[in-house]
């Protein structure tokens, strides 16, 4: 995340219409995966008998109803940020562990279906582009054939950034330190304790992520994930829509 922040600003300061034009498809899939990562969570909070979030109307896909304000200035100057996170009251559910871990795990099985959307719909744009001209295949790698088109490029960039960043995003969520999902998961599954994580704890959660970005451990773990996932779905995909 840091390492990805001290790139996106020295873009913006070195080539600022590149960074103008990256924003096009980064922003989008941004809003894709953090509303709808959000949205989960309270839709199957819901489900379990917590009415919490869809009082406060956060059963939405507006994303004026999810946006934190830094995390939507930064994702406008960064290319990255977050959506305020859904209210839960455990309270309200029959079983607290097991429902807690339904309403957790919901957020990151989302991401990990859009994950997997985005990235088939980007390989059948390939075929598309393939079977038309506009690309060629050799040796695993695609070239363009017959001239450049912005639309289409801009479709494929935004398909293949979305499945990756969606992709990340349910890695980065697993790490079970609060609040992170994870951590919901880690404690409904072994340590079984109270449900409620303070502020404080949050807070010490979230230096220890940023400590973990800062000296690239986190970075490198989850491209790690991330690589050995997208290295699957390329074989897998390459076999559904090249045969091979």
């Amino acid at each position: 995340m840091m390492y990805a922040f001290f790139s996106s600003v020295t873009e913006l300061f070195q080539s600022p219409l590149a960074f103008l034009q990256s924003l096009l498809y980064r922003v989008p899939a941004t809003l894709i995966a953090l509303i709808l990562h959000e949205w989960a969570h309270g839709f199957v909070a819901y489900k379990l008998g917590d009415p919490t979030a869809k009082m406060m109307g956060r059963l939405s896909l507006n994303p004026l109803h999810h946006l934190d304000p830094l995390g939507t200035v930064l994702l406008f100057v960064a290319g990255f940020g977050w959506a305020k996170p859904v209210p839960i009251d455990p309270r309200y559910f029959k079983h607290k562990h097991r429902d807690d871990l339904l309403v957790s795990i919901a957020g990151i099985t989302m991401n990990v279906l859009l994950f997997l959307a985005f990235y088939t719909l980007y390989y059948a744009a390939l075929r598309i582009a393939v079977s038309s001209g506009f690309l060629v295949r050799w040796q695993g790698a695609f070239y363009y054939a017959s001239g450049r088109n912005a639309l289409f490029e801009y479709a494929l960039t935004l398909l293949q950034y979305t499945a990756v960043l969606n992709l990340s995003l349910a890695v980065f969520n697993l790490l079970p330190v609060p609040p992170l999902d994870g951590s919901h998961l880690f404690n409904d599954l072994f340590l079984k304790k109270n449900l409620f994580v303070s502020r404080t704890v949050a807070r010490y959660g979230m230096g220890v992520v940023m400590l973990l970005s800062l000296t690239g451990v986190l970075g490198k773990g989850i491209g790690f994930v991330t690589g050995a996932a997208m290295d699957g779905m390329d074989a897998l995909l390459s076999r559904v829509f090249f045969g091979a």
